[in-house]
């Protein structure tokens, strides 16, 4: 089978191993001339982002990068990148490297000249009618990871540094004109990337696929999505070369960001404080929460994730997709638990109170309370059941 297509669901997608030498025909044909390639501090110094630069300044396009990206980005990083951009004269934003570098260079593109604070544009109800569409520039999405899926979607996470509180900004114009997914751009990863934002992927999935609201193209797509993670994680974990698993991985992160839209849950209510608070990673996160979120929400959803485990060839019903969960987590050296990141029992109450802000909770199928939440918290500071 040929692992190489043109998708336009739901933006254009060039996708295969080699397509990257399409980005400067890509930048043209965005109206992008003068592009600002924005990419995280670590990617910046490796020689596929060398390249990449070379690949723009032979094409005509300049070599302006803005590195400035920390793992949790911020309204300060956001800032410095604008004068970046304001400073070249620059017309449109290529996001280059994973979630956090793809989040702020959306954060970029919209904010050039915006009437409005960024946080006035946060995704609640219509807010993002605030904002000035016509200043928010175009944006080409690059993945370089395989679990974001920050690629195909129309929002980005910014993190208040005063706060310490994640925000999800919104806008149907950040959905990036084009996205160039090269799965030969994932094959340098480290491997504790490969297995944090594999399990991010895998995480979005579940929780869009778990989420009581009604969705199905979203629930067909997480059901997928799941299963390409659960086949094809440990093969590019344990052999990075592996360019069918890269690129089914790369699918998959896709297809999560795009089911997502379904809802998400307590995965990513309690990821999303510990990782502002201690900023730790995003999808390795998710991983060290997700049994004891399947044991929090397992009233609720028994049978769904039986369904789902006989899809993926599982045995043993939910008990046998909880055991495969536990099994992916020593597969890839996953943290057992909170605690193991460095997470303190005296910020539980902060934590739990930022967890119930967070907009993730409602698509939760148990609805999540001070109480219920505080105790699951103190669950994921232990190790999960099942485990020693």
């Amino acid at each position: 089978m040929s692992l190489r297509a043109n998708w336009s669901y739901p933006t254009a997608i060039k996708f295969g191993a080699g397509r990257i030498a399409e980005l400067p025909e890509q930048c043209r044909a965005a109206g992008i001339r003068k592009p600002l390639l924005v990419t995280d501090r670590a990617l910046a110094t490796l020689p596929i982002t060398a390249q990449v630069l070379e690949m723009l300044d032979a094409a005509g396009l300049g070599r302006a990068m803005f590195a400035e990206v920390d793992p949790n980005p911020n309204e300060g990083n956001m800032e410095a990148g604008l004068t970046a951009y304001r400073d070249g004269g620059h017309d449109g934003v290529i996001c280059f490297g994973g979630g956090s570098a793809l989040d702020l260079g959306k954060m970029i593109a919209l904010m050039i000249d915006q009437p409005v604070s960024v946080w006035d544009l946060e995704d609640i109800g219509d807010w993002w009618t605030r904002a000035n569409p016509d200043t928010i520039a175009p944006i080409i999405a690059v993945p370089t990871t395989a679990g974001t899926g920050s690629e195909v979607g129309r929002a980005g996470v910014l993190t208040n540094s005063a706060t310490h509180k994640k925000k999800i900004i919104f806008h149907p114009k950040l959905l990036p004109t084009v996205t160039i997914c090269d799965p030969e751009l994932t094959v340098g990863m480290p491997r504790a990337i490969t297995a944090g934002t594999g399990m991010d992927a895998f995480a979005h999935c579940l929780e869009a696929y778990s989420s009581p609201f009604y969705h199905p193209m979203s629930q067909g797509i997480a059901l997928e999505g799941l299963r390409l993670v659960n086949e094809n994680l440990p093969r590019a974990y344990a052999e990075p070369t592996d360019l069918e698993a890269r690129a089914n991985m790369m699918s998959a992160a896709a297809m999560g960001a795009v089911a997502f839209q379904k809802g998400l849950g307590a995965i990513h209510s309690l990821s999303h404080p510990v990782g502002a608070v201690y900023g730790t990673h995003h999808g390795t996160t998710n991983a060290v929460v997700m049994p004891m979120v399947l044991d929090f929400n397992r009233p609720a959803i028994e049978d769904h994730i039986a369904r789902a485990a006989d899809y993926l060839g599982i045995k043993g019903g939910f008990d046998g997709f909880y055991a495969r969960v536990l099994e992916l987590r020593t597969l890839l050296d996953i943290p057992q638990n909170l605690t193991a990141m460095g997470v303190e029992d005296s910020r539980l109450d902060d934590l739990t109170a930022m967890a119930l802000e967070d907009p993730s909770c409602g698509g939760n199928p148990i609805e999540m309370t001070r109480e219920n939440t505080r105790a699951l918290f103190e669950a994921a500071m232990q190790n999960p059941r099942g485990t020693g």
